[in-house]
């Protein structure tokens, strides 16, 4: 059992035949995704080839969809275009978007934000590195990846992983695996001040996951979510957490690294939101090479 996604979703991506979009439209071919269709306006009734498999191109999301089945969409466009993309996803009804790219103005996903009320589509991101369920075959391939993580660090597994930080998750994930831990579903919530999909969103859905046994949550300074789900947690989550909280030695009222990761008005601190893992029995694990093993060792 996954969350969001499974080795069957079609997923379609938007800037398909951009450079940065074609080259992780391969990749997610070769991991086993099964991407139907690409989305790029002007370009509709091309075909991107890779690894002998024929994707067609689509002016519009909606033709994509409606043509090819598609319920997932990538997004690998542009900062100025970007919401509109997402805006498209959701006016076409899909039930997935995930936005990969950075550098959104907040404005622009406010109004996304707005739009999005009422309708099916969940967001992951902006600035994520998406999501991954790993497959069954040899180094997990065979999943679905939809994003920009590298496949191969994945096995096919038991734990959860959410994350703000993408590099994070990663060294999570291959933490896991050299551990001969597998994972259920990865999920890369994007650092940005206002997103899609929330810790909380994804960390309830893998409580509700019988295959998912044990989580790791990765946070860093800026907002209050991570405590909103520690909260969350203590009340209700049935299965062991362990965390990490980055940016412990930024100075304060500087943004560090994301947009989202910025302290101020004494809020948002990386010592409030592990103090409230730790009231939670979160696991803390105090530098980031200790992250599985702190999971490991609560289980």
């Amino acid at each position: 059992m996954s969350i969001l996604v499974t080795p069957q979703t079609k997923v379609l991506v938007q800037g398909v035949t951009g450079s940065f979009g074609a080259r992780h439209t391969q990749l997610s071919i070769e991991y086993g995704s099964q991407i139907v269709a690409g989305v790029t306006p002007g370009k509709g009734g091309q075909v991107f080839e890779h690894a002998g498999k024929k994707v067609p191109i689509f002016d519009t999301v909606a033709e994509a969809a409606q043509q090819t089945g598609a319920t997932a969409s990538a997004i690998f466009v542009p900062p100025p275009f970007a919401a509109d993309a997402i805006l498209e996803a959701i006016d076409a009804g899909l039930a997935l978007a995930v936005c990969i790219t950075e550098g959104i103005p907040v404005n622009d996903m406010v109004k996304v934000k707005r739009a999005m009320e009422g309708k099916t589509t969940r967001l992951i991101g902006p600035n994520c590195p998406g999501i991954v369920t790993p497959g069954e075959g040899k180094d997990s391939h065979g999943g679905c990846r939809i994003g920009i993580a590298p496949g191969y660090i994945h096995k096919k597994g038991n734990i959860g992983v959410v994350s703000r930080s993408g590099t994070l998750t990663y060294e999570a994930v291959w933490q896991l695996t050299c551990r001969g831990v597998g994972q259920s579903t990865c999920v890369g919530i994007g650092g940005d001040p206002v997103n899609g999909t929330s810790h909380l969103d994804v960390i309830k859905m893998f409580n509700d996951d019988p295959e998912t046994h044990g989580i790791i949550m990765i946070g860093e300074i800026g907002g209050a979510a991570e405590e909103e789900a520690a909260e969350w947690i203590k009340a209700n989550c049935k299965k062991p957490v362990a965390g990490f909280i980055a940016g412990a030695t930024a100075p304060p009222g500087r943004r560090m690294g994301h947009a989202g990761a910025i302290v101020s008005g004494g809020k948002g601190t990386a010592a409030a939101k592990i103090a409230a893992f730790k009231d939670a029995g979160i696991g803390v694990a105090v530098t980031p090479s200790e992250m599985a093993d702190t999971l490991l060792k609560m289980m």
